[in-house]
């Protein structure tokens, strides 16, 4: 619910002036309403109402040019502790007190989010902030990477089988008609990345974070490509190796266990889908190194990641509870991949509504599925996977997140077509 800025209200002040934290009593008191209103204030007054834990009803001022307006949703605190812990830290305890069921969402959760960063928007917040602190990511080691791969991509691929399509993509579609199902937004979206490349049947590709293996199934089954791909999740290269093998593909695809720092070997292509989020803004030239060291003279990369219209940390409690060592760059972050090491940037896109089409899409198979999510897991997952998923579809509708697919060649490479027009043509296949 609340943006990923680096500030919130200091607990310090709080404890200090309502001097109640541990005070389980059902009353709610007169500098406990003021906090209240500071909080709201704080989000720049959205369209919500905050009930405390006694039921009484706190509300931003009215809009003046709607003042019969309802809310959008009832934030519900269920206790006194929940409230001050909000206070204390709200972008990290949100998520942890909607998890727990000690702060309940009455209404619309994807609009009462939506609502929020709305608000926070048009309070200025995005254009005044001065980043300050955001650069301070911690490096991820090879160990630290396998760790958070671990928790996030092995909780096991039949909690992801319930909600993704049927090749298992885990990353943003491609809705090239605004009625297609997800699966095919998919395919499309594996073919929209093999057009950028302009693969040709026998050339050789390297992809650096494969998932479960869906694009680099792709290419090699339509266009006729050798694919390495690369991966630290053992979950998912389990399934990737089996989904491979069945289709006949095991003399052309080779999934290797492995972080992409150690990949060497040539490639004529280079594509990294969803995997840049992992890496971190510490370790992007490392990254550019790598792809200089096995790109051909004439290769064509491919970079897919969500991004962000400026430098920003991680939402606190995404980095703790969903993708530990996380982080989505901006583009003039994503530079320090190409600039060092010399390529030149042939192509930027942003997929951004499409990703929140994708979003969409599993939010809605992930409700679908939720006691089967409760049955594997608890109530506590269910709601934590319900806010990430609802919070990360509204911060694409908002345009808190942005998703770039960046194509980039050597300086040198002068065998790169005049026009886009190629990539919306019927393609031969092999």
């Amino acid at each position: 619910m609340f943006r990923d800025e680096d500030r919130s209200i200091e607990p310090m002040a709080v404890s200090a002036e309502a001097g109640v934290w541990a005070s389980p009593g059902a009353g709610v008191l007169g500098v406990e309403r003021r906090l209240a209103q500071r909080m709201l204030r704080y989000l720049h007054n959205p369209p919500i109402r905050v009930v405390m834990w006694n039921g009484e009803s706190i509300a931003p001022p009215g809009n003046p040019d709607n003042p019969d307006a309802p809310p959008v949703a009832r934030v519900v605190l269920r206790d006194r502790a929940a409230f001050y812990r909000l206070l204390s830290n709200p972008d990290r305890e949100f998520g942890e007190l909607y998890s727990a069921g000690r702060l309940v969402i009455e209404g619309d959760l994807l609009a009462c989010i939506e609502a929020v960063y709305r608000s926070m928007t048009a309070g200025g917040s995005f254009r005044d902030h001065v980043p300050g602190r955001l650069h301070r990511v911690g490096a991820n080691t090879l160990g630290r990477s396998r760790a958070h791969i671990h928790r996030h991509y092995d909780i096991g691929n039949d909690f992801y089988r319930l909600w993704l399509d049927e090749a298992m993509v885990y990353t943003c579609a491609y809705f090239a008609e605004p009625d297609m199902t997800l699966g095919a937004a998919q395919q499309a979206k594996m073919e929209h990345v093999c057009r950028k490349l302009r693969l040709r049947p026998g050339q050789s590709v390297i992809e650096a974070g494969c998932g479960w293996g869906a694009l680099a199934i792709h290419m090699a089954q339509h266009h006729g490509v050798h694919v390495r791909a690369f991966n630290i999740s053992h979950e998912q290269l389990v399934f990737a190796r089996a989904r491979a093998h069945d289709l006949g593909l095991d003399d052309r695809v080779e999934f290797i266990e492995d972080d992409y720092r150690n990949i060497a070997g040539r490639c004529d292509a280079f594509v990294s889908v969803g995997m840049l989020e992992h890496v971190g803004p510490s370790d992007y030239q490392t990254l550019g190194r790598v792809v200089d060291g096995c790109l051909s003279e004439t290769g064509l990369a491919l970079i897919h990641s969500i991004g962000r219209n400026r430098p920003m940390r991680m939402n606190p409690w995404i980095a703790s509870c969903i993708f530990p060592g996380g982080y989505t760059p901006a583009l003039s972050e994503m530079t320090q991949i190409f600039e060092p090491a010399g390529f030149s940037v042939l192509d930027v896109e942003n997929l951004r509504l499409h990703y929140a089409l994708t979003l969409r899409n599993w939010l809605d198979r992930y409700e679908q599925s939720a006691d089967r999510v409760r049955w594997m897991f608890d109530d506590r997952f269910v709601r934590m996977w319900r806010l990430y998923l609802a919070g990360s579809l509204a911060a694409f509708t908002t345009g808190w997140m942005q998703l770039f697919q960046v194509v980039f060649t050597r300086w040198s490479n002068n065998e790169i077509p005049m026009t886009r027009a190629d990539l919306y043509r019927p393609t031969p296949r092999p």
